[in-house]
């Protein structure tokens, strides 16, 4: 029996018991050193919209988000590599440079493990807590406005070269800042200026287009109100022919803006899915219906015609009496008066209806 015990004892100070040893080696908890701390607040910042960035919301089927990354990672670089050759290769020897110029400190930093990048990517994908909506920040040379928009006009002018099966709506924003009213009013200082507050001043007709999204702070009117004072004047609202729409998207706690041209609807709102499917326009319910041919209806509207011009009580009369003609004369001699073509006209309309 006694050595069952002492076994006992030795298994629970081997597995679960008291031990001492592994506790001092452990670090307390909330005690953390300064890098892992740094570490934690820039991986925190990959992966949240901060104020004072750039980059493209973008949409698809619920479910599908990661597929619609992995697509939109590719099209973006490939465009990328397209519109702004030249500044990434600028960009590209000017990094080498560097490397060459301090060789032993860079060689030295990779062998302690701390070196990064000397380039952010262009593109980094940042996974937000709504289905069906992603969000990806840019950098410098993309300009995200002018960077969608050629997208888009690439699709509408190549229906058949389709490179896209899950991305549906595409939205650039200049500038990210806090869904509040001093983070509005800061974006919209910087984003509209280009485009309003020019010198000489040039009139414009614009157009505000807000999108609310897990956002309850910021109202639609107060978004559209606040927005349109600070384009200023000197300028018109035209909600059909603008020159540029203003378009704003507000999410959780970020707020982005963008201005965009008149080719917005276009490029079917910047919808890739709708580009290369676009979904049918629905008829009017007077051209489903095709009750009668074409003559018929043509007779309808003369007759509404002539009896606009014409007393009802005057029209409808040899309709409704049975008698012979002379009984009719002497109750309203005000028959004779009417055209023939159009008493003929209402009787067959009256006989039509009984």
């Amino acid at each position: 029996m006694a050595d069952t015990h002492d076994s006992r004892k030795r298994k629970a100070g081997a597995f679960g018991g008291d031990d001492s040893s592994k506790r001092s080696k452990q670090q307390p908890r909330g005690k953390q050193g300064k890098g892992s701390w740094n570490k934690n607040a820039e991986a925190f910042k990959n992966r949240s919209i901060q104020p004072g960035d750039s980059g493209i919301w973008a949409t698809c089927d619920k479910g599908r988000e990661g597929k619609c990354i992995a697509e939109l990672r590719d099209l973006f670089g490939s465009y990328a590599e397209e519109l702004y050759s030249d500044q990434l290769a600028a960009e590209a020897m000017d990094v080498d440079d560097d490397m060459e110029m301090d060789l032993e400190a860079s060689i030295k930093a990779e062998v302690e493990g701390i070196k990064k990048p000397t380039q952010e990517p262009l593109f980094i994908p940042i996974k937000l807590d709504v289905q069906c909506v992603l969000f990806f920040r840019t950098r410098a040379p993309i300009e995200p406005v002018s960077f969608v928009r050629h997208i888009c006009r690439d699709a509408l002018n190549n229906p058949g070269r389709k490179r896209t099966r899950f991305a549906k709506r595409l939205s650039p924003m200049t500038l990210m800042g806090r869904a509040s009213e001093e983070g509005l009013d800061e974006v919209a200082k910087k984003v509209l200026a280009p485009h309003f507050h020019k010198d000489p001043p040039e009139h414009r007709k614009f157009a505000i287009r807000p999108t609310l999204r897990n956002h309850n702070v910021l109202k639609r009117d107060v978004i559209i109100q606040k927005v349109a004072a600070m384009v200023g004047h000197g300028h018109k609202v035209d909600l059909k022919n603008y020159d540029d729409l203003i378009v704003v998207e507000a999410y959780t706690n970020v707020c982005g803006m963008s201005v965009v041209p008149s080719d917005f609807e276009e490029l079917k709102r910047y919808n890739l899915a709708e580009i290369f499917s676009p979904t049918p326009k629905e008829q009017p319910k007077a051209e489903a219906i095709k009750a009668a041919p074409e003559e018929t209806s043509n007779d309808a509207k003369e007759v509404a015609e002539e009896e606009s011009e014409t007393k009802p009580a005057e029209v409808a009369a040899p309709a409704e009496e049975t008698a012979p003609a002379e009984p009719a004369k002497t109750e309203s001699a005000s028959t004779e008066n009417v055209p023939a073509e159009s008493t003929e006209v209402a009787a067959e309309v009256a006989e039509e209806k009984s």
